[in-house]
């Protein structure tokens, strides 16, 4: 069974982030030039203030008629306090069931009070899916008596 430890491996443990006094235009622009949903918030010490997401945008800058080049990141950003998040021993299970019954797509990964990484829904139906299909080709493998 995969763990998140398994998915930072595998992807890698870079994560892009943006200061909490940066303008929402542009978090914007840099989730449009990395080809990603969400940027994590951090302070100019490294610690995580927040999430900002493309949905943070959706339902709190033009369902309100507001300026994404006069709205700053920490106006509309999900704070710390009220994130999930989950740790480096979790099971790939644990973050879906997570995700599906919060609603959320981005969980970061915390050691302790120290943020580590981030893993997405994304990232999370990847590590199920290849679990699935090893555990197939074990299954057909030991049917068609390969393992004989």
């Amino acid at each position: 069974m995969k763990n998140v430890k398994d998915i930072l491996a595998a992807k890698g443990s870079k994560v892009w982030s943006i200061s909490p006094h940066a303008k929402v235009f542009e978090a914007l622009k840099l989730m449009a030039e990395k080809r990603i949903g969400a940027l994590m918030v951090m302070d100019d010490k490294g610690r995580m203030e927040g999430i900002i997401t493309e949905r943070d945008y959706a339902r709190k800058i033009i369902l309100f008629g507001k300026s994404s080049k006069e709205t700053l990141v920490s106006e509309i950003m999900t704070p710390a306090g009220k994130m999930f998040h989950v740790g480096p021993d979790n099971t790939v299970e644990e973050c879906m069931v997570l995700m599906t019954a919060k609603h959320v797509r981005h969980l970061p990964v915390c050691e302790g009070e120290k943020f580590t990484g981030l893993v997405s829904i994304g990232d999370v139906v990847k590590a199920i899916i290849s679990e699935k299909d090893a555990l197939i080709e074990q299954l057909s493998n030991y049917i068609s008596g390969k393992y004989m």
